[in-house]
């Protein structure tokens, strides 16, 4: 690959830094903030300082070959990344969002700030909105992001639930008291739903038969603390990072459940895997 094309299609991977060093040359940051020195070789600093940032317009026939090794020596270690498209994480895709305006503005709003198209429906319309929806002809475009500002009535998602397997993405949080949940987003046969997150729930807590009763009601509770704009804004930043992992063809599943509590905004994560069927 030349460097016109190289430059063209690779830049550096987000939180990622080159630095020039007085006397010492080139250091790379990684996004986890440890500092590397770079060996460029026979590859100036300028060189390599271009291709990165796009700007090179040609390269020496002498040097071309070096900097494409040194360049895919950057891309396998993660230091490099395809150039994204103009338009945000989410162009091309669609977000149809369900549940409490509390949650589904601010998010509705990330959303369309990424490039995603939204859609706002009841759950009644959820069917007619995915009709023609199916994995051969919408491969990984379409995602639910269902939001509630309560618990979950009992058998709500039991239909949703269904959604990976037509790779439609299936995302979901709601409420508890002064905890908000949010689940990880199952884009798949075998990625994690909500029944999943409620079985291993149940079996991780001693009072299982407890929360058990207060899912299925009847109970009596005060409301607990009601959102404000930045527990909102902060719930709706946290399933947008969830929607950006799935548009992005590089980035792995991430099976992980997050506990955010409205009282000082403390964020805990737990990680969740699929349960196997068994007997009932």
């Amino acid at each position: 690959m030349s460097l016109v094309s190289r430059a063209a299609a690779e830049r550096l991977a987000p939180g990622v830094a080159l630095v020039p060093v007085p006397g010492r040359g080139l250091a790379v940051r990684t996004a986890d903030g440890e500092f590397l020195r770079v060996d460029t070789g026979e590859v100036s600093e300028a060189a390599l300082l271009a291709a990165v940032r796009g700007t090179a317009a040609t390269a020496p026939p002498d040097r071309g070959p070096e900097l494409d090794r040194l360049t895919a020596a950057f891309t396998e270690a993660g230091f490099l990344t395809a150039a994204p498209e103009s338009g945000g994480a989410l162009r091309g895709h669609r977000v149809l969002l369900l549940g409490d305006r509390v949650l589904t503005e601010p998010l509705a709003r990330c959303v369309r700030a990424e490039g995603g198209a939204v859609r706002r429906i009841e759950p009644a319309l959820l069917p007619a909105a995915l009709s023609g929806v199916a994995g051969a002809r919408d491969p990984g475009r379409t995602a639910v992001v269902w939001c509630l500002d309560s618990p979950v009535p009992p058998g709500l998602w039991d239909e949703a639930d269904r959604l990976p397997d037509r790779s439609v993405g299936w995302l979901r949080c709601h409420r508890e008291g002064a905890q908000v949940w949010l689940e990880p987003l199952a884009a798949a046969p075998g990625d994690v739903t909500s029944a999943d997150v409620r079985l291993r729930r149940l079996a991780a807590t001693p009072a299982h038969r407890e929360l058990d009763a207060y899912w299925h009601g009847p109970r009596t509770e005060a409301p607990g603390p009601a959102h404000t704009a930045a527990s909102a804004a902060l719930t709706a930043g946290l399933l947008t990072a969830e929607l950006i992992a799935w548009a992005t063809p590089a980035a792995p599943p991430r099976r992980r459940l997050c506990r955010l509590d409205l009282r000082d905004l403390t964020l805990t994560t737990h990680p969740v895997l699929p349960v196997p069927p068994s007997t009932p």
